[in-house]
């Protein structure tokens, strides 16, 4: 695997320790990654699979990684770029794709939205990447979104999102509002018969959009919101609002709070009192990447709708989570969002290799239908308006930082980004 680090950092591991990592990590998903890697193809000839002045060479095909390794947003990114980089690594381990291993370039968008559309441009642009992973924040990605459709980029984006989007320039393979939030609601008001609610967000696009989505759906539904409040990112003083939600007495918290931001918080609610097996507090953006910083202790209790957590018991997560803590430590958590990032590199290869070629237009053009019924999750499939198929599951937060799996759709969720009655 070839790393380029445009910062000037070395790469986390040593190549030898990389190269073993990666060894150990293809053997270990053996069984339930064989269908993900496939058999080794040829080569091509560069003329016939990079028509459009990628860098793609006789050997190499170059990818950009775009994420926040610093800042506020550094705690939930960072286990994108792990999860990715293991992808690209185990792609490479099984021959590459046509014939060519991977080449990365990563930058860092620094959890500022300015830099990240900079740095979106140089990665395609100056490096002529043939398809970028990254964003986290829905900030981040309508930073960048201009500079990919003008550019006519390849954006892999893994992130939980409020929908209402759908660019030919853009695969989402994180859950859209349909899938995480009306699913989430419904079973609050359902299981906890749930009738008030107090909203909590960061002040940015997603948690605004997500909780007027919310309401709308509380509402409808016969229900009352108590208040709603949202803070800068890496705000760190939320008692003010927690004593307001302790003189309303909703009967849940909605947070939506993302970053460094969730350490603050969840600590201040225990400090308070906030007893979260009596109190029901239901989050759609703390993942298991984000306790880590949190402490289990002070988030156990709350519930979670993701569509994917670490503890998902099926032999495409063991191997997945084997894998993961090999290639980087085993102490390591592994959130929603870093396994939607995994899939990015796996949806991108078998796009490339059904259309033959490295051009954008080709992989758009092969990407729908595609799916992958090794994902850890357990299935996912791209729709033709670029999200994908995937289940709803409610997950309860405990001690220890992982999540129990309370509840999950029967069936897998048709993604709709543009639901009638909530735009």
């Amino acid at each position: 695997m070839t790393l380029t680090h445009s910062t000037g950092h070395a790469p986390r591991f040593g190549l030898k320790r990389l190269a073993a990592a990666v060894a150990v990590s293809v053997m270990t998903s053996v069984g339930a990654l064989a269908g993900l890697a496939g058999a080794a193809h040829a080569a091509p000839p560069t003329a016939e699979v990079n028509t459009t002045g990628l860098a793609v060479t006789d050997t190499e095909v170059t990818v950009g990684i775009l994420h926040s390794v610093t800042g506020t947003m550094a705690i939930s990114e960072t286990g994108s770029v792990q999860a990715e980089k293991l992808a690209i690594a185990q792609i490479n381990a099984s021959g590459g794709i046509l014939g060519r291993q991977i080449k990365v370039v990563q930058e860092d968008g620094a959890s500022d939205w300015p830099t990240f559309a900079e740095k979106a441009r140089k990665l395609l642009v100056s490096d002529k990447t043939a398809a970028v992973f990254g964003c986290w924040t829905s900030a981040s990605r309508k930073a960048v979104l201009p500079v990919f459709e003008k550019e006519n980029g390849l954006l892999y984006y893994p992130t939980f999102y409020e929908g209402l989007e759908e660019s030919p320039n853009v695969f989402y393979t994180g859950q859209e509002a349909t899938q995480q939030i009306l699913a989430g609601i419904d079973w609050v008001m359902k299981e906890k018969g749930a009738k008030s609610f107090y909203l909590l967000g960061s002040d940015y696009i997603w948690p605004r959009t997500s909780n007027k989505i919310a309401r709308k759906h509380i509402e409808m539904n016969g229900a009352k919101v108590l208040g709603e409040e949202y803070f800068a990112l890496g705000h760190t003083q939320f008692n003010s609002a927690i004593n307001k939600i302790k003189l309303r007495k909703p009967d849940v918290i909605y947070a939506i709070i993302v970053g460094g931001s969730n350490v603050a918080f969840y600590k201040q609610l225990k400090a308070a009192g906030v007893d979260l097996s009596k109190q029901t507090l239901l989050t759609i953006s703390v993942t298991e990447d984000e306790v880590l910083g949190i402490g289990g202790e002070n988030i156990a209790g709350a519930y979670a709708s993701m569509k994917y957590f670490q503890s998902l018991d099926n032999p495409n997560n063991a191997a997945f989570v084997a894998a993961f803590k090999e290639m980087w430590g085993k102490d390591i958590v592994i959130g929603d969002v870093t396994q939607a990032a995994y899939l990015g590199p796996w949806l991108w290869k078998a796009a490339v290799e059904k259309a033959g070629s490295f051009d954008v237009d080709k992989v758009r053009e092969a990407s729908p239908g595609i799916e992958l019924t090794t994902a850890p999750e357990g299935y996912v499939k791209i729709h033709p308006n670029h999200h994908l198929w995937s289940k709803t599951r409610i997950g309860l937060a405990k001690p220890d930082g992982q999540f129990e799996v309370l509840y999950e759709t029967a069936e897998l969720m048709e993604p709709d980004p543009f639901p009638k009655g909530y735009q």
